[in-house]
């Protein structure tokens, strides 16, 4: 099998193609705007913009060329603030991009696709409601969140027009590194953001610690990046299986049916470094609900995929990356 990995040059993308390695000749595309190119072998690399109106002849040609059977598409912009702030360009590269595989795959006749999906698109979760549901309401807050529910409603039109072949994972937090050289680069994610302050003799800030929770601060769903990496290879394999076929279920959440708050990753990074992390509280950022945590029934049991790490592998490897850094 030859599987095309969009965005594998990226922190989430280059430890699915580590996983895939083993198992499938593997096509990456990438643009490299967050992505690095050491991260991926030369062999492997097509260096393109999905939401350039070339894209979608030339994915055809890459998708022909390669003998490609099935996508794992990860591409795609992924800053909330950021969202907000430029909602079209949001809509123009992350549906457009994603419009522009599915284009490909249908002209090329490929016809599997696992969709990197978002939390975000249930929005708002009131904190009474417990673990959440895939069939839960999906109301998202953000442009970003947005887009991730408008390409979940793309795909199963595909399936509709053409067959397609899809599930859309839903992913939670994401941290840690299965190795030291894939770290999480960027530090706008909790862990990577309490490692820059801890390192660089700044407080962390805690955003709000007078919510319904039992410390006080937000409660998240955090999933190692290799468990998530994992769960994108058990959807591919579903997406081939007969118990595709019977079940009416694609989409699917990724997360560890565990919460986690705030001040418990502050003091999990402070275990893991070795070193002072008192926190500084600060006022609440708007929209933060208390409590988000996934309900991963639907996953375990459909796709037989369950998370194997907890917190302090996360931490503990997020910090080995970053000192190797």
């Amino acid at each position: 099998m030859t599987v095309l990995v969009t965005g594998g040059a990226g922190y989430i993308g280059s430890h699915v193609v580590r996983e895939l390695r083993d198992r499938s000749s593997i096509v990456v595309v990438d643009d490299l705007s967050t992505g690095r190119r050491d991260r991926v072998r030369p062999d492997e690399l097509v260096v393109l913009d999905l939401a350039d109106q070339t894209a979608p002849e030339l994915l055809h040609e890459v998708m022909v060329e390669r003998g490609v059977d099935a996508v794992i598409h990860l591409a795609a912009r992924k800053q909330v603030a950021e969202s907000v702030r430029r909602p079209a360009w949001y809509y123009t590269q992350n549906v457009g991009g994603l419009a522009h595989v599915l284009t490909a795959m249908e002209l090329a006749g490929v016809g599997r696709l696992v969709f990197s999906s978002s939390a975000a698109v249930y929005g708002d979760v009131e904190g009474d409601r417990g673990p959440v549901r895939e069939d839960d309401p999906c109301h998202p807050v953000s442009p970003y969140g947005q887009t991730k529910l408008v390409g979940e409603w793309l795909c199963r039109a595909a399936e509709d027009a053409w067959g397609l072949r899809w599930s859309a994972l839903r992913y939670f937090n994401v941290a840690g590194a299965a190795t030291s050289d894939l770290g999480d680069p960027g530090v706008t994610n909790l862990i990577p953001m309490v490692l820059d302050a801890v390192t660089s003799g700044r407080r962390p800030r805690i955003f709000g610690a007078d919510y319904d929770t039992p410390d006080g601060t937000c409660v998240r769903d955090y999933v190692h990046v290799q468990d998530l990496a994992r769960a994108h290879l058990a959807a591919l394999d579903h997406l081939g299986s007969s118990a595709y076929d019977s079940s009416p279920h694609r989409e699917f959440n990724v997360g560890t049916g565990r919460g986690s708050s705030v001040s418990e990753v502050v003091t999990e990074v402070a275990r893991a470094t070795s070193r002072k992390a008192d926190p500084e509280v600060v006022a609440r950022r708007p929209g933060d609900p208390a409590v988000v945590v996934a309900d991963p029934t639907r996953i375990r049991a459909d796709l037989g995929w369950a998370a194997e790490r907890d917190l302090a592998d996360m931490t503990g490897s997020a910090w080995r990356s970053w000192r190797s850094s």
